[in-house]
């Protein structure tokens, strides 16, 4: 049996600054179990920082499912709404791979490092 059976797979997510810029950590995993945190994670990083760019740092998780990627073009889209945007960091070749293939590189602007200014 794999060691992962039973395990509760857990998303953090931690709201810090670099420079002017709100950066949203994300660490574990966005899956079905795990959404509803990304959701709540999202929320409020877009209304605390409505008005800025917003940059989310996918580099410490270890998966996202089809359904994460989709909450970030929702948070993407309510920050173009309110005159911002939600910019994707990431460099896990893996996860860009995913983005691409999703055609979520070409929907939200993913970098390699966050960019203040």
């Amino acid at each position: 049996m794999p060691d992962n059976v039973g395990r509760v797979m857990e998303l953090i997510g931690r709201l810090t600054a670099l420079g002017a810029a709100p950066v949203l950590h994300l660490s574990g995993e966005i899956d079905l179990a795990t959404v509803p945190l990304l959701r709540d994670h999202l929320s409020r990083a877009t209304s605390r920082h409505a008005n800025e760019t917003l940059f989310v740092d996918l580099d410490g998780l270890t998966a996202i499912d089809d359904t994460g990627f989709g909450l970030l073009l929702g948070a993407a889209g309510r920050c173009r709404e309110q005159g911002s945007e939600l910019v994707v960091v990431c460099t896990n070749d893996r996860l860009l791979a995913r983005l691409a293939l999703t055609g979520l590189d070409r929907a939200i602007r993913v970098v390699s490092r966050v960019h203040a200014g």
